[in-house]
């Protein structure tokens, strides 16, 4: 028997945004408790809907429960930024592949980089980017995979937070977005996967330079796709 998962009352649902949101802005850095009584003042509620949202934000993976330490934001590092992107190397271009390929709509993907190109702060323009993201992998057709992703959105914003803090690279990845855009439009698939890859790679590259991106069957997976595409260009070349 399938069970159904409960509705979060809307009480701990408004104290879950809230700290999500406040994490995910740097307002809550890494590290720092989150102590039930003072956030229960904050916002005006009683413990019940604080405690509630904390294990929620504990099961995304963005605060840790310590039985010595209590909760805290949860510490952003190489290992844990490789964890996460190894992740989205896998999963986030073969979804986009198959959105491109079986032609959905990306329409919500064009209309969210244009709120980011429009964002006066860094929540609005964050929360643009995470949106233009999912919009791409959201339409692969295969639910399962984008429920996957949805899982680590979060811990992968609080990457991007910690790592736009240091070393803000908005214009870079904006171009890169608008960039994988073109190429899904136009409906080349594998070139808009490999922009994709390119994207997701080099952002944990340049923002944790100890986190190696891609294992070797990953890189082997990628020269074969590309000999593929290049014996193909040269078979098309030949029937000309």
């Amino acid at each position: 028997m399938t069970s159904v998962p409960m509705p979060i009352p809307s009480r701990t649902q408004f104290v879950l945004d809230a700290i999500k949101h406040r994490i995910l802005t740097g307002q809550l850095t890494p590290g720092q408790a989150l102590v039930e009584t003072e956030l229960a003042a904050q916002f005006g509620v009683s413990k019940t809907p604080v405690r509630e949202a904390l294990k929620t934000l504990a099961g995304t993976g963005l605060v840790v429960m310590s039985q010595y330490k209590g909760v805290t934001v949860r510490m952003v590092d190489a290992d844990m930024a490789r964890e996460v992107y190894d992740v989205r190397l896998l999963l986030e271009p073969e979804a986009l592949r198959r959105a491109v390929r079986r032609g959905a709509s990306l329409d919500e993907a064009r209309d969210a980089l244009t709120r980011a190109d429009r964002a006066t702060d860094t929540a609005e323009r964050s929360l643009a980017n995470r949106e233009f993201h999912r919009a791409l992998y959201l339409p692969c057709g295969n639910p399962l995979l984008g429920r996957m992703l949805d899982e680590v959105r979060d811990q992968a914003a609080l990457v991007s937070a910690v790592a736009w803090a240091a070393d803000p690279s908005w214009e870079r990845e904006a171009g890169e977005h608008r960039e994988i855009l073109r190429l899904a439009l136009t409906g080349d698939a594998d070139a808009a996967a490999d922009a994709l890859r390119a994207h997701i790679a080099s952002f944990v590259r340049r923002a944790f330079p100890g986190a190696e991106q891609e294992q070797p069957a990953q890189q082997h997976q990628q020269a074969r796709h590309q000999q593929a595409r290049q014996e193909q260009a040269r078979q098309e070349e030949g029937q000309e």
